[in-house]
């Protein structure tokens, strides 16, 4: 119940329900998609043409993952340049007709995630917390990958590859962007990333570390690439190992965001400032904004497991079964404000606080009790507390119920 099928599942333990249909349902874009099938149906690569196997009555075809595809496994640099499409863009073409989509053959789909993690910096994404600074280069990368594989079917076993690339790049892809005609290129250096406006805020978020590159999802080459994270996001956690991987991350970087302010709930980088024409713009606006998107990333993921279960693509009970087996714990956020500002890259690997606590695959509760603790650690006035709970709740209910991540 992936994008791309039932393959990945039964290869980590689980297989759809009983009398659930192999590669359709709600992630299948090729089916709400119709203008998509054609296009998978043949996937012309650089260095040669994947040729579908397994044609007709014997199950669902598969093709070989190109050769120019595995020979950049291991090779994080030519990875990278492969999947670069330029500030100008012109690599775009090239990498996305290299990327393929659908079932790939044996461990096609396992290669091609791990190809994406070396060529976005984040093979170590969610394991470690030691991060290193992501290059433009690499930014760029991922801005690439999203585009292509957000509204295209994800190679079954490429999936945990995929999610850890979104984790390695946590504040981005959780961050809400619209389109915008400031973003001019698909990723932007640490230096402009790091610019404020009058009241402290990069466009970017906060508490960025120093050296890290960003990509830009607000940018929207005249407007004919989209840039679909939510899409992305709904279509991974149909494998288990990603849920597990972005739903740590989440959870990591609240912890991670909450010990980074200040003992009334606030950015310390907040600077008072002059709000536009017509609008407050009071000290918590931007903190409250970043804890919404944290809260619907958890409530679209809780909210796919739970479609997926309804409408039959998954055993629900070897689903969680494997979720909690990848699950690596729980994370409280420090009981004094800290002021590092570390690599993004590591945020998903923080050491974790011990063994989750109460039910795991309820995101309110959990995303409650991190906020709780620091709460009461940091002793956070009464009403500010209660406010940012109220914040995470509203996120998480209103994503968890359908509403946009």
């Amino acid at each position: 119940m992936t994008h791309g099928g039932a393959a990945a599942e039964e290869a980590d333990g689980v297989r759809p329900a009983a009398g659930a249909e192999r590669g359709r349902g709600r992630f299948s874009w090729p089916r709400r998609h119709p203008w998509l099938a054609s296009a998978l149906a043949l996937a012309v690569v650089a260095g040669g043409v994947a040729v579908p196997l397994a044609l007709g009555g014997g199950g669902p075809s598969c093709r070989q993952l190109p050769a120019s595809i595995r020979a950049l496994a291991g090779n994080p640099a030519a990875a990278t340049k492969a999947l670069d499409p330029r500030d100008d863009m012109s690599g775009f073409p090239a990498l996305r007709a290299l990327l393929p989509t659908g079932r790939l053959c044996g461990d096609g789909g396992r290669v091609l995630g791990t190809v994406v993690t070396e060529a976005t910096g984040t093979a170590a994404a969610g394991t470690t917390a030691t991060g290193t600074d992501h290059t433009p280069a690499q930014a760029r990368a991922v801005w690439a990958v999203v585009v292509v594989y957000g509204g295209a079917e994800v190679p079954p076993g490429a999936e945990p590859g995929l999610a850890r690339m979104l984790a390695g790049y946590i504040a981005d892809t959780t961050r809400a962007s619209a389109v915008s005609l400031d973003a001019k290129a698909p990723a932007v250096p640490a230096r402009s990333a790091a610019a404020t406006d009058e009241t402290g805020r990069s466009r970017f978020g906060a508490f960025l570390s120093p050296g890290d590159a960003h990509p830009d999802f607000a940018f929207n080459q005249d407007h004919e690439v989209s840039v679909p994270l939510g899409p992305l996001f709904d279509g991974l956690a149909g494998d288990p190992q990603a849920f597990a991987i972005l739903y740590g991350a989440e959870r990591a970087y609240l912890a991670h965001y909450l010990e980074r302010l200040t003992d009334k709930g606030t950015d310390p980088g907040y600077r008072p400032g002059r709000a536009p024409k017509g609008r407050k713009n009071p000290e918590t606006r931007e903190v409250d904004s970043d804890l919404d998107d944290i809260a619907r990333r958890v409530g679209g993921l809780l909210r796919t497991r739970s479609s997926a279960a309804r409408a039959g693509h998954i055993d629900l009970a070897a689903y969680d079964r494997s979720v909690r087996r990848h699950t690596r714990g729980a994370y409280r956020a420090a009981p004094t404000r800290l002021t590092t500002r570390p690599p993004m890259g590591g945020i998903a690997g923080r050491p974790v606080n011990g063994p989750v606590r109460g039910d795991l695959m309820d995101g309110r509760e959990q995303l409650s009790r991190t906020l709780d603790a620091w709460a009461k650690a940091r002793k956070v006035p009464e009403a500010r507390a209660a406010a940012m709970r109220q914040i995470l709740d509203d996120g998480y209910i209103w994503a968890f119920r359908g509403g946009s991540t």
